[in-house]
């Protein structure tokens, strides 16, 4: 199982890393479209399609998140998208996680593919306007997910229970507790000064999400970073929530030793459209 994951990931780095780091947005839009794509083919099985009408979602997605480059959406300024998507997220995230598990099949099949084809297609436009804008700004974002996710697992496993009597959520992931939430919104704060100072120090032609907070108060900064680390919580939780659901322990099994590929991307869901809104309301507020 780890050789699986060592090699699957390697492979991952061999197509992204390239694609992330050359001189023109196009490949790293066209490799996340593909991934994005296979997302939405995970999501109609895991919504009870059958092969046929999964792969139907699938492309659905692609042409959707293709038709949106054809239009040009990843050189615009979108910030009404960004706020509806970002409230789209906040309100119906806390009330899926309200409903639980048991509420999940109760929302309409063809409710549930839209809104996740359109959180998808959403995300996706997100991650390539960000990569549109620079390789540090979207990396800043893609950072603050993955230490999130790292200090939240050591806090939970040092801390776990020791400061509060429940868990998280335990009816839709028994492993994660307040304290491991906690140890995620620290450690992004750190991240957070620390890139700030490392883009004044660099002289970063493309400033950092965090640098961009900053320039406006260090305040807007903490609220900034830590209402994203609990959203990146919230998205991992609702995909939880729908593998329960649908009695699947991953997404998929295109990515051997990791799942699916919405198993490496629930928490960037929300994550990446919020940052965008962040953005876009930190370049309307006077400097």
């Amino acid at each position: 199982m780890l050789k699986q994951r060592i090699i699957t990931a390697l492979v991952l780095l061999a197509i992204l890393l390239p694609a992330l780091f050359y001189p023109s947005p196009v490949p790293f839009a066209a490799v996340t479209l593909v991934l994005i794509a296979a997302g939405a083919w995970e999501w109609g099985r895991l919504n009870g399609l059958p092969q046929a009408g999964a792969l139907v979602t699938g492309l659905a997605c692609l042409l959707l998140c293709a038709a949106s480059w054809q239009a040009g959406l990843i050189g615009q300024r979108l910030p009404l998208l960004w706020s509806v998507a970002g409230a789209a997220w906040v309100l119906a995230g806390g009330w899926l996680l309200r409903g639980g598990v048991a509420g999940w099949p109760r929302i309409h099949q063809a409710v549930r593919l839209v809104a996740g084809v359109l959180a998808l297609w959403v995300a996706w436009l997100a991650v390539a306007q960000a990569r549109a804008i620079g390789v540090n700004f979207l990396l800043s974002i893609l950072v603050l997910v993955w230490v999130a996710d790292v200090f939240a697992y050591f806090a939970g496993r040092s801390f776990g229970l020791k400061f509060t009597k429940n868990k998280l959520a335990p009816a839709i992931s028994p492993g994660k507790s307040w304290e491991g939430v906690w140890g995620g919104m620290l450690g992004v704060v750190v991240l957070g000064v620390c890139w700030v100072l490392a883009d004044a120090k660099l002289s970063a032609p493309v400033p950092s999400l965090y640098s961009r907070l900053a320039a406006h108060g260090w305040w807007l900064l903490l609220i900034g970073v830590v209402f994203l680390a609990a959203m990146s919580v919230v998205g991992d939780l609702v995909e939880s929530l729908i593998k329960r659901s649908a009695g699947a322990k991953d997404s998929s099994n295109l990515l051997p030793g990791h799942g699916g590929v919405l198993d490496r991307v629930d928490a960037l869901l929300p994550t990446l459209p919020l940052a965008m809104m962040l953005t876009s309301l930190a370049s309307s507020l006077a400097p």
